[in-house]
């Protein structure tokens, strides 16, 4: 062990610097937590032995599996959310505050394909370079993208109880507060992947660190996976709502012809809303209750499914662009349109010379 001693993390305070290895922890545990020993010199390895979770410093079939699978599920879950927000922002048809939300969902879930990567190229050996600092910037990557993802789908419920209840298919919020919304969404998911590098960690206490995250204390999981845990259960709750009140309102709507076209139109989006939901809380919720039990059960092997359930949550984040190509007619035809782009420049070089009376006659004949 060299004397020189790593720099700490911002605003943390520091009672005394040890470079010993207590990794049998028994009588000496509550002197240690009495004077407030912080180990900001040690190695990953140390914390993450302590948490008996280990650290294979040569690549597995396994790790290299695991990577592989990883690099790809974020390289497509990154085209395919900037396939997504490409048409919100250029085409007026979705220029409205529920797309503008699912515009920054898709955001969202590109910024988790990113912090995936990030993980990819720092994790199996590659764990044990790692810096304190390093390590903490890893996971609040991860945190910071589901928390924004998890605000966003509260605000879309919000968004759709509004709309659905006023019996319209679009919001009458103004851009301004949606922007000022969007803004917020994301400060406060910047604040809660911040929260553990400013001091809620176990760095300082280290008969709290969890064992799937070994820097990071059991309470901060437990209160992050209540935290999310409940808004899931806030929003299931609204949308059971609108349902029930939209299948009361089927009836009446029905008797007027005129109100058919609008109530379709309002409940084929709201369809859709409530798939990206479901999906979502699928692929995150077992991943959530396991950082539960780990938080709450120190006996509990959370490590078994620990690596399934991280790619279960890491395909989430190509699923909605799946569903809003299967869901939304306008949006898959804006996909088909930036896919082919090139085929649809020759094509319409050889209509060229042809006018078309309407703007779904020119999508029929240019996209098929």
């Amino acid at each position: 062990m060299t004397s020189d001693t790593r720099r700490p993390l911002p605003f943390t305070p520091i009672y005394q610097i040890s470079s010993n290895h207590p990794l049998l922890l028994s009588s000496t545990a509550q002197s240690l937590s009495a004077t407030m020993v912080c180990y900001y010199n040690e190695s990953i390895t140390f914390f993450y032995n302590l948490s008996k979770k280990n650290i294979s410093d040569t690549w597995r079939t396994k790790d290299v599996v695991v990577v592989s699978m990883g690099l790809l599920v974020c390289f497509f879950a990154i085209f395919a959310n900037i396939l997504v927000m490409m048409p919100i922002f250029m085409d007026r048809r979705f220029h409205y505050p529920i797309y503008y939300l699912l515009g920054n969902l898709a955001a969202a879930d590109l910024f988790s394909g990113i912090s995936y990567l990030y993980l990819m190229f720092h994790t199996g050996p590659w764990t044990i370079k790692l810096s304190i600092y390093q390590w903490f910037v890893r996971q609040g990557l991860i945190v910071t993208s589901l928390t924004a993802s998890v605000i966003n789908l509260m605000a879309i419920a919000l968004e759709r109880h509004q709309t659905i209840f006023n019996m319209q298919p679009h919001s009458k919020v103004t851009n301004h507060r949606v922007v000022l919304l969007i803004i917020g969404i994301w400060l406060i998911a910047i604040v809660m992947g911040l929260v553990p590098t400013m001091g809620w960690h176990c760095v300082c206490n280290i008969q709290k660190c969890s064992t799937m995250a070994p820097l990071y204390s059991r309470s901060y999981l437990v209160f992050w996976a209540v935290l999310n845990l409940l808004t899931f259960t806030v929003m299931v709750a609204v949308y059971t709502h609108i349902f029930i009140y939209v299948l009361r309102k089927n009836h009446r709507m029905s008797q007027h012809s005129s109100q058919v076209k609008h109530k379709e139109t309002v409940v084929n989006l709201m369809k859709t809303v409530v798939m990206i939901l479901d999906c979502f809380v699928v692929c995150w919720t077992p991943g959530l209750v396991l950082l539960l039990l780990d938080g709450l059960c120190e006996t509990c092997n959370v490590l078994t499914y620990e690596k399934f359930f991280l790619v279960l949550a890491e395909c989430n984040s190509f699923m909605n662009p799946i569903i809003y190509s299967y869901r939304e007619k306008d949006m898959c035809d804006s996909f088909k349109r930036i896919l082919c782009y090139p085929c649809l420049r020759s094509q319409q070089g050889e209509y060229s010379g042809i006018r078309f009376n309407t703007l779904e006659q020119e999508r029929v004949i240019l996209l098929g």
